[in-house]
């Protein structure tokens, strides 16, 4: 019976298959757009996360495999071998990376297959879309790191390839910054933006409204001069279900050989239909995008374009729907061309929740220490560019490059979001220190050369060797705690990279106490001695052995304060000397300590610190009937653990709080009070792991709270989730500000959404947003402003109250990916701890509009602290023989208040790239929030400027033809009206104009000449060829 049925299906398949073979198949995949049909443009992509769970070399290599099966490397290869078999396929690739992914992929390749890929790039097969060195977080960068990082490969794009990326492509951070639509979006001259992740209540609406796709105009005050067309994915960054093709993928393949029993041409071709239907009914117009890849796909390529290709074929000759192979520029140039109007969306994208109790807040806050660490390093980049400007740029020697290629990676959506795994967060941070090491050579050489203007061109006075103290935040400085012998003392540099005259307190830890501060003339100056406290004494010395592998040599006992006064872009020099008295001197402050069972007041002024039983009131009298108090306390959320309902825990990325406690002085609690010349300040320890010093400088209205956090405890098993708060009686309805990165300020309304009706489920986590340089809430009376040292969480969550994210210590992985839990430690050779995290945020209350003055101008000293540099000197040698003050500006000349430099820097070719930015929105502020002018003839007043070329944002095309194609795209309703922007610039006058918010880039030659350096008095020369 068996062999009769087995020859019954022999005879079927006969029937079946008779005179059917299989024979090659030419796939007709030329690309063309059907006006009639809808059009489904296949864009094929890989996100390559520049470290995430491995390191970005490990992904770029394809190594440490056990975490995850990633290699880079075979996706470049595999993708251009693809792209070179048929020149209708395309492909689209956004990580630069210098040294890990394109860029290293491209230095690897022959001159015969860069001929070739650039023929892929020339054709535009291949194309570079947003074109950074990463795809950057859009919560916790400054926007000063976003400009640098996506510059570094605009640069190389444009100088390889000789193109222009027209499309940003954030598709992967965790919500959406205002500043990334008009400033890292059109500034840029990008004609799109596209990115996936919204919260899935705005998703859900803007699904059923055809709204995700919109015209964004991200600030009010450049409005629709610098909008952009913004494109919300459907999902998420992969294909729609059922059409992923790598080679372990579970998608059905179209089969199309006849001879195969699972032939599925047409089964697979209604499935490709019905898909294409289903979006096409939540978007506008006869065009959708699919993005046809994910992570780390197309390592094997061409399982993916032989699937495009046959559904290209097939659907197309199927006659329904049109599918080409596309790009985000195509997609885009179709949208354009459909003369459609768009709906206009204002602020931004924040706060992020993909489930109800999956508020991506956390993030905010994640891995404090490092998001400090980038901070001070992006701040310390902006100085050393500009004295290896001012020094002329030696490729043979140190350079920044190594610094900017760090500080790029460090601004990827998985690196100072915190949200990468403990190694990889450890191979940021060493990238980070390396490329330090080399800016600080660069600095101090520089420094050195400076300072040496006055000194003979014969070459007898050697140059200075400058060091610097980096760990100076906890009170760790070499040089200037060294025990100075007799007749010797410590020459101190203090650079300032801001275009204004500073006078600030500098601070630096010495082991003497009869000790005093001279300027360069000799004039003593006024400074101020007090004793480091408990709690630094133990972080230096903890922290100094952890991470240089030694105990600090010598024993600081004591800082020594000092007032210096520092010229716009320049130095001045101070020199601190022993005087070998051993009786009490004049800069001694006094100290007292007690409980705060005794009230004890603190300041002069306006500005006053009450200490009672009941915590620290801050009072501000704006006037003699206007007084406004603020309290502080600290607290502690608890993480969730996720529950039987919703397993969902606070981790790395989500922030879900199970209840708060306050934390409250452990016994009876001490204060120490410290008075002095400069500053009064006070210190108080809450319990084992929270302290703080709390300081009023003289002639300032704002307090500074330098707090110290950890070991968070971890015994219990309890997620902390540690705060500070603010409590006023201010009548805020509700409503506060924080800023977009560094930039604009947005309103935010506790509860409230603009773009849809918020069903709150979380009401703390869902009202947190990101801050990087502050918050400020204001009612008829008052304003109060607070200003950070990091990016921190935070929010108003009770009016007349402000609250700070501090620190995170976590028990639980949060589900989102990176499988490890957020749970930071140190380790010394007894064992290893809880990281212990020490930061500064600043307090200050003025009347209602006048907080913008002291946000903008003091914002930019926190961002841009004075530098030190540090040498000794016999007598008086050195100050007699170098230049102890410089400018590069013209003498009395510096910038407007409402103008920062944010970028000076000689590339290699030459030419100088030169960013101006005003500070102030429109109507922020009555004196402040109009057009500014800057004369380049007094910046640079010892060069002659050949040629000035205002540019784009990151200085890869020239601004008048980036405005030229520039699509003008029509909008639902009203606009808004077309703002002004500061005028060309006159070649004779050179003078540029800013109006608010404005950033304005250009590139400057300057004529070949002898141009002199320092005191012009003493008629003596530097010879800088420029």
């Amino acid at each position: 019976m068996a062999v009769k049925c087995f020859s019954l299906y022999l005879i079927l398949a006969a029937v079946v298959l008779g005179g059917v073979s299989s024979e090659y198949i030419e796939y007709n995949t030329k690309p063309r757009i059907v006006p009639e049909k809808i059009n489904v443009h296949l864009v094929p992509h890989s996100h390559d996360d520049v470290g995430w769970l491995k390191t970005v070399d490990q992904y770029y290599v394809g190594s440490n495999n056990s975490i995850r099966g990633a290699c880079v490397q075979n996706v470049l290869d595999s993708v251009i071998a693809s792209l070179l078999d048929d020149e209708n396929r395309k492909f689209i690739y956004v990580e630069m990376v210098r040294f890990s992914v394109f860029e290293r992929w491209w230095r690897q390749q022959s001159k015969a297959k860069k001929v070739k890929v650039k023929k892929l790039v020339d054709s535009g097969q291949l194309e570079f879309i947003n074109g950074g060195m990463c795809m950057h977080d859009e919560a916790t960068p400054h926007y000063i790191d976003m400009i640098d990082q996506t510059t570094l490969g605009h640069q190389f794009i444009k100088s390889e390839f000789g193109q222009v990326p027209r499309v940003g492509w954030q598709i992967d951070p965790f919500g959406h910054s205002a500043v990334q639509a008009y400033l890292l979006g059109a500034e840029f001259g990008f004609d799109s933006l596209f990115f996936a992740r919204i919260d899935y209540q705005d998703r859900a609406k803007r699904l059923r409204e055809k709204t995700l796709e919109v015209i964004w105009q991200g600030s009010k005050s450049l409005g629709s001069s610098s909008q952009i067309f913004t494109g919300v994915f459907p999902r998420h960054y992969d294909p729609p279900d059922g059409f992923t093709f790598e080679i372990n993928d579970v998608s059905a393949p179209v089969q199309d050989d006849p001879l195969l029993f699972d032939y599925n041409v047409q089964e697979r071709v209604n499935d490709f239909v019905a898909a294409a239907l289903a979006q096409v009914n939540v978007t506008r117009t006869n065009h959708i995008m699919w993005l046809m890849g994910t992570d780390f796909r197309y390592q094997y390529a061409y399982s993916w374009f032989r699937q495009m290709d046959k559904f290209i074929h097939y659907v197309n000759k199927d006659g329904r729907l049109n599918v080409l192979y596309s790009t985000p520029s195509i997609y885009t140039d179709a949208k354009y061309a459909a003369n459609e109007s768009w709906p206009l969306k204002t602020d931004d994208f924040f706060p992020y929740a993909d489930k109800p109790n999956a508020y991506w807040t956390g993030y905010f806050t994640s891995r404090p220490a490092f998001k400090k660490y980038v901070r001070d390093l992006s701040g310390y980049y902006l100085a050393a560019r500009q004295l290896e400007f001012l020094r002329g740029r030696n490729s043979s020697g140190p350079t920044t490059d190594m610094l900017a290629d760090a500080l790029a990676i460090a601004q990827h959506h998985d690196a100072v979001s915190g949200t990468q795994r403990q190694h990889v967060a450890a191979d940021y941070a060493l990238r980070l220190s390396m490329g330090y090491l080399q800016a600080e050579k660069l600095v101090a050489s520089s420094l050195s050369f400076l300072s040496a203007a006055k000194s003979s061109t014969e070459g007898k006075n050697p140059g200075t060797k400058f060091q610097q103290c980096p760990l100076l935040n906890i009170s760790y400085c070499p040089p200037s705690e060294a025990r100075l012998p007799s007749g010797k003392s410590l020459v101190v540099v203090v650079y300032n990279s801001l275009g204004w005259k500073r006078e600030e307190v500098v601070r630096v830890p010495v082991s003497s106490e009869n000790v005093i501060v001279k300027d360069a003339s000799g004039k003593e100056v006024v400074s101020q001695l007090l004793p480091l406290s408990d709690i630094t004494l133990r972080i230096r010395n903890e922290y100094v052995k952890a991470y240089l592998g030694r105990s600090p040599r010598n024993t600081a006992k004591h800082v020594l304060a000092f007032t210096a006064s520092v010229p716009p872009l320049g130095f001045s020099s101070y020199v601190i000397s022993d005087t070998g008295r051993t009786s009490r001197g004049p800069s001694a402050s006094d100290v007292t300590s007690g409980s705060m069972n005794q009230n004890v007041e603190v300041g002069q002024g306006n500005l006053k610190l009450f200490y009672s039983e009941e915590g620290l009131k801050m009072t501000r009298y704006l006037s003699t009937r206007n007084q406004v108090t603020a309290e502080q306390s600290y607290a502690y959320y608890i993480g969730s653990n996720g529950t039987d309902k919703d397993p969902q825990a606070s981790g790395a990325y989500v922030f879900r709080p199970d209840g708060v406690l306050p934390i409250k002085s452990q016994g009876e609690a001490q204060l120490t009070v410290v008075r002095g010349p400069l500053f009064d300040e006070v210190h108080q320890d809450f319990n084992s792991w929270i302290s703080q010093i709390t300081r009023v400088y003289k002639g300032k209205n704002h307090a500074e709270v330098e707090f110290t956090v950890g070991p968070i405890p971890a015994d219990d098993g309890i997620s902390k989730e540690v705060i500070t708060k603010l409590t006023t009686t201010m009548k805020t309805n509700g409503t506060f500000y924080t800023d977009s990165n560094g930039r604009d300020f947005i309103k935010r309304i506790r509860d409230f959404r603009t773009d849809w009706d918020l069903q709150v489920y979380q009401p703390v986590s869902g009202n947190y947003y990101p801050i990087n340089l502050g918050i400020y809430m204001q009612d008829k009376t008052s304003e109060l402003s607070v200003l950070v040292d990091r990016a921190v969480g935070g929010s108003s969550l009770e009016n007349g109250q402000i609250e700070l994210m501090l620190h995170r210590r976590m028990q639980h992985d949060d589900i989102r990916g990176v499988g490890e839990i957020l749970n930071e430690t140190v380790c010394l050779p007894e064992g290893c701890k809880g990281l212990t995290i020490r930061g500064k945020f600043y307090v200050q209350i003025d009347k209602p509009g006048d907080g913008a003055k002291w946000r903008r101008t003091f914002g930019q000293e926190i961002y841009s602290p004075l530098l030190l540099a540090f040498t000794e000197q016999e007598g008086d040698s050195w100050i007699n023989s170098h230049q102890t003050t410089f400018s590069a500006f013209e003498p009395s000349y510096s910038l407007p208040k409402n103008v920062a430099l944010l970028t000076l820097q000689e590339l290699e070719n030459g030419k100088v790239l030169l960013r101006l930015a005003h500070l102030f929105e429109v109507g922020e502020d009555s004196e402040y929030s109009v057009m500014a002018k800057v004369e380049l003839k007094k910046l640079f007043h010892n060069k002659k400027i050949s040629q000035v070329k205002e540019t784009s944002l990151s200085g890869n095309q020239e601004k008048a033809e980036m405005e030229k194609r520039r699509l003008i795209w029509k909008v639902e309703g009203s606009a808004g009206e077309e703002v002004k922007r500061g005028g060309a610039i006159d070649a004779e006058k050179l003078v540029v104009e800013l109006v608010p918010m404005e950033i304005r880039t250009f590139l400057i030659k300057f004529d070949d000449h002898i141009e002199m350096v320092g005191d012009r008095e003493q008629q003596q020369f530097a010879y800088v060829l420029k």
